[in-house]
């Protein structure tokens, strides 16, 4: 990201949910109806029209095929994790490199019950702070905005700082962000999450796989796409190994972990008038409960 600018990468996200959200309910994976809002011309001029849009996923679709619609797996995914955990009783959601992530404004169940604390850079969080309250006329009650640089500022000392209670059973939501963020950040990140949420907390996250980043992945567009993220101002810098989320998340004070792929998006999500929609996904997806609190201080003195 450049200095002082929003994310392009949170609106080029933005645009595609919005894209998707057009669909017919029958025809569509997701569905985001505020992503519009947060799409600048002329990407928004593409989003309402359903003919450009086709063309536009067409292209999209040979340049990176199935990656797109392993964004729509992505977002549905995160938004039923969020739905089991509202059922379950969290008492905190926190959205970490929130981006112009609109759960907090659409399901109606965490307002006046459940503080929503999105984290993000405040460059990207200011232009999103101006669009919502253009939407609804002014910043929700019950959603509190934590600006902070992931790499250069401690998420302890800024969270602490905005009211987050460390006792509290909360949700972290961790999006599209692990893979922009060195590798001790991500390390500080899960530490802080561990040791400091209540009995029952977990967090759900996406992660590139190191195949991409190292070179080896079987993927043909892999390395198309790691070649134009390093062109870009938001490189991939981190990644974890396939089939190793188990341990890499055990080791670091997490169990229970839901292991998802491309896959399980596929059988789950694209059936019907979506069936024969190519999907491919880079990243894995995993939802994991941080170990209880007895288990987690035998991990730290061993």
């Amino acid at each position: 990201m450049k200095e002082g600018q929003a994310s392009r990468t949170a609106e080029v996200a933005a645009a595609w949910r919005a894209a998707e959200s057009m669909k017919p309910e029958s025809e569509r994976v997701c569905y985001d109806p505020l992503a519009h809002h947060f799409v600048r011309m002329p990407l928004r001029i593409l989003v309402r029209s359903r003919f450009l849009t086709k063309v536009a996923l067409s292209y999209s679709q040979r340049r990176s095929p199935g990656g797109f619609d392993c964004m729509g797996g992505r977002t549905r995914y995160i938004d039923d994790c969020l739905k089991s955990c509202i059922g379950d009783g969290i008492q905190q959601l926190v959205i970490l490199g929130a981006g112009y992530d609109t759960r907090a404004y659409r399901f109606d169940e965490l307002e006046g019950k459940v503080k929503v604390f999105e984290v993000d850079h405040p460059a990207t969080q200011r232009v999103k702070m101006e669009k919502i309250k253009k939407i609804f006329g002014s910043l929700p009650e019950h959603v509190v905005y934590v600006p902070i640089d992931f790499e250069n500022q401690k998420l302890d000392k800024r969270l602490f700082e905005s009211g987050y209670d460390k006792n509290l059973k909360t949700l972290f939501i961790w999006e599209a962000v692990t893979m922009y963020l060195t590798p001790e950040a991500v390390e500080e990140t899960l530490a802080f999450v561990t040791q400091n949420s209540g009995k029952g907390s977990s967090m759900v996250f996406n992660y590139i796989f190191q195949s991409v980043i190292d070179g080896t992945s079987k993927w043909e567009y892999a390395e198309k796409m790691r070649r134009a993220r390093e062109r870009s101002a938001e490189p991939f810098k981190f990644g974890i190994a396939e089939g190793t989320i188990d341990d890499f998340l055990s080791a670091r004070g997490f169990h229970q972990v839901n292991n998802v792929t491309g896959q399980f998006f596929k059988d789950a999500y694209f059936k019907g008038a979506n069936q024969n929609r190519k999907l491919c996904c880079l990243c894995g997806f995993a939802h994991a409960t941080v170990k209880p609190r007895r288990d987690l201080e035998r991990y730290h003195s061993s």
